[in-house]
Parts: structure tokens; C-alpha cells; sequence
């Protein structure tokens, strides 16, 4: 080892000293916070994201943006898990893209709850056996996820943040020939994503929905264990590991800008964070112009809309409620003064949530 390289680790083993003390000592203060706290919320979004921009706005690099979040995200959720270690309830098994987005948002000290579908994530919150869940409810290329819309409207959870997650699939297999798959199993949303491609590389192979990407890599492994085959899965890197298959082609997505949105759902309000987002529900009066009536008190206050979604409202006959995300807090004034107008204007109204905007 020459003189130099040592001198550079010895400098390495002194920061990383240095960085132990001092992430110590930040546990200590957060393990005192939550000493103060009478209300018996221990997760805040809102100052998690605060903390998380602050960072991102003073790093000078080399390290990236979302570096920063990770690494800060695993800090704080280890100093979180000091006062109780939260349950999270997602769609599973392990391995899919709801979980890597409860990993996003909550880090490694969280106990995972694992769901078999997304109305079970939500009974799991709605019971008390899990403190939050992350469901997905859009998709940049597919849309919305309207079993998640269908039951935001009737549930009692709130939204209390959101994570965007940037979803590149793999071909996953037991083979190692990618001529020799016969049978490709996902979800349906990932069958579609990934079509132009299975066209155009497995344009003979047989296509099967399942409940989950990794439900469909579990399947594989499972036929493998019994009796072998030629079937393949389109899932992430993650479920490739957990499930021990190989990875015959990444990046299979027709689109390589494929993101998905989840929300976390809770039972508490969030405050504002001052970059927030409010998601509600509403309709309109079944009479000409009633819609264009119904968003005018948000144009007129200031309150910019980034999201407007048609659902039937399952009560009558081509009867719609409309979901709506508008950017900024539900406390701010110009939020307050815009959504008072709208439940007078409203045939139904409810607002879903206000939370901190999606951080990289």
C-alpha cells in the first residue's frame, strides 16, 4: 500500500468517525423529541421533506440530489425507528414496486406489512394494523389506478405524501436463453408497458396478468422448484434477487420516462411544508357549463390545478365525480378561500389530503 493511499484511508476512517458521533448524536436529539410529543405522531412528512430539500439545495457535490435523499431518508428513518419502528403496508409480495416505493419514502427501519391486493392495504390502515400504506395511483404512460381512486373516495385515510417512481422492468428467468421463453407473466399495467418490445423480441411467446410483478417472479421461481420452465416475468432488479432468477434483458419499457405515483395514506393531517400538494374529490351539477362553474373559484384565487381525473361515481347511472390535485397547502389562505367556494358550488366535495409534493 503505498504512503499516499494510506493517508487518504486513514482520512476516510477519521470522517466516518466523525460522521458516527455526530449521526449519534442527532439520534439522541430526535429520541428527545419525541419525548415532547403529546400527540403520539411520530412520522412528520412535513419536516422530512423540509430536511431533505434543505440538503439538496446546500449540496455542492460530488454526491447527486437523490443521493443525498437516500442517504438522509436512511438517517431519519433510523432515528424515527428509536421512538417505534412504523408498520407499512403495501401491495406484495416482496419485490415489488410498491415496496420500493415504501423504501423510498420510509427507509429501511420500518416493519413491512405485505398485502395481497390494494383494497387490503387500505382495510390494513383503516384497522390499525399498519401505521401507513403506499399505493400506486397513476402512471405516466397508463394513467390512473382506478381501484385506488374508486376507494379514496369511500375510505376515511388521508393522503399524507406522495413518491414518483422512476419503473424500469426486467426479464427475469430461470433460463439463460431469452429464445427459449415460451409464457411471460406481469402485471397487466407492465405487460403494456413493455408491449412494442415483447412484439418485437417474444412475439410468439403467450401473455398472462397476474396480481403483481413479483407475484408473477414468485411464480416463476416456485415452477422452477417443482418442475421447471420455460416461463419468464417482467419485474424489477429487487425481485430478480429475492426470487434467484436471472436477468435476461433490463430495461424492457417502451417508454424509458415510465414513472409511477404512489400515495402514503394515513390517519392524521399533515402541515404545510411549504411545497405541497392538495388532492381532493368532487362533483358537479348535471347541467351545461357545471364543471367549467365548479373550477373557476381556482383560477380566480390564484390555485393552480395539475391534475383532473373523471371517475363514474358508482351511485347512478353516468354519474361522475372528478379528482382533482391543485398545487399548494389546504391552510393557505388562497387554498382555504378557493375550496370554500368550490362546497358551495359543489354537489360533493372532500378533500383527500394536503402533503409535501414528491421530493427526487
Amino acid at each position: 500500500m503505498s504512503d499516499l493511499l494510506k493517508q487518504f484511508r486513514d482520512k476516510i476512517d477519521a470522517i466516518d468517525a466523525q460522521i458516527l458521533a455526530l449521526v449519534n448524536e442527532r439520534a439522541k436529539l430526535a429520541r428527545e423529541i419525541g419525548h415532547l410529543k403529546d400527540d403520539g405522531v411520530i412520522y412528520r412528512p412535513e419536516r422530512e421533506a423540509q430536511i431533505i430539500r434543505r440538503l439538496q439545495a446546500e449540496n455542492e457535490g460530488p454526491l447527486s440530489p437523490e443521493a443525498v435523499s437516500h442517504i438522509f431518508r436512511a438517517v431519519m428513518s433510523n432515528c424515527r425507528a428509536l421512538e417505534k419502528e412504523l408498520a407499512i403496508a403495501f401491495l406484495g409480495p416482496l419485490g415489488t414496486y410498491s415496496e420500493e416505493a415504501a423504501l423510498k419514502q420510509f427507509g429501511e427501519g420500518r416493519q413491512a406489512v405485505v398485502c395481497g391486493s390494494i383494497d387490503e392495504v387500505f382495510r390494513t390502515v383503516e384497522a390499525g394494523q399498519a401505521d401507513y400504506g403506499v399505493v400506486p395511483v397513476e402512471n405516466s404512460t397508463e394513467g390512473a389506478v382506478g381501484i385506488t381512486l374508486d376507494l379514496l373516495l369511500g375510505s376515511a385515510l388521508q393522503v399524507v405524501g406522495e413518491v414518483t417512481l422512476p419503473v424500469h422492468h426486467c426479464l427475469l428467468s430461470a433460463q439463460q436463453d431469452l429464445q427459449q421463453i415460451t409464457h411471460v407473466f406481469s402485471h397487466a399495467q407492465s405487460l403494456s408497458q413493455c408491449h412494442e418490445w415483447l412484439n418485437k423480441v417474444l412475439p410468439s411467446a403467450q401473455r398472462e396478468a397476474v396480481t403483481s410483478n413479483a407475484r408473477a417472479a414468485q411464480m416463476i421461481h416456485e415452477l422452477v422448484a417443482t418442475q421447471g420452465t420455460f416461463a419468464a416475468a417482467i419485474a424489477s432488479k429487487r425481485a430478480a434477487e429475492l426470487f434467484d432468477l436471472n436477468i435476461l434483458a433490463e430495461n424492457i419499457e417502451d417508454d424509458p420516462k415510465n414513472t409511477t405515483r404512489f400515495l402514503v395514506l394515513g390517519n392524521h393531517g399533515v402541515a404545510p411544508s411549504g411545497q405541497d400538494k392538495t388532492s381532493l374529490v368532487m362533483s358537479a351539477h348535471n347541467k351545461p357549463g357545471a364543471v367549467l362553474q365548479l373550477l373557476e373559484p381556482l383560477s380566480r384565487h390564484g390555485v393552480s390545478m395539475t391534475k383532473l381525473e373523471s371517475r363514474p361515481s358508482r351511485q347512478n347511472l353516468w354519474n361522475y365525480v372528478f379528482f382533482v390535485d391543485i398545487e399548494g397547502h389546504q391552510q393557505q389562505p388562497s387554498v382555504q378561500a378557493a375550496l370554500k367556494e368550490l362546497a358551495e358550488r359543489a354537489t360533493f366535495l372532500k378533500v383527500l389530503g394536503s402533503y409535501p409534493t414528491a421530493i427526487i
